[in-house]
């Protein structure tokens, strides 16, 4: 299964007058590396599914920041 977590180099204009954002990330939902829903697919219990927002662990992919790494702590 691949990440979530995708980047990208956008274009930086030479006459851009703002700092360059050199690499920028995005989310892909895990369903896009599911192809189909398979049976007997593993289930969260009921009070858990609806916490995560989802009733197969499989689907379930909490937000991660892509700041977070540069915090110092």
């Amino acid at each position: 299964m691949s990440t979530n977590r995708k980047s990208y180099h956008p274009f930086v204009s030479p006459h851009d007058p703002c700092p360059p954002q050199t690499v920028k990330t995005y989310e892909t939902p895990p369903n896009l590396y599911l192809g189909f829903q398979p049976p007997g697919l593993e289930q969260f219990q009921p009070l858990e599914a609806l916490k995560k927002g989802t009733l197969w662990p499989a689907l379930y992919s909490p937000y991660s920041s892509p700041f977070e790494h540069h915090k110092k702590g």
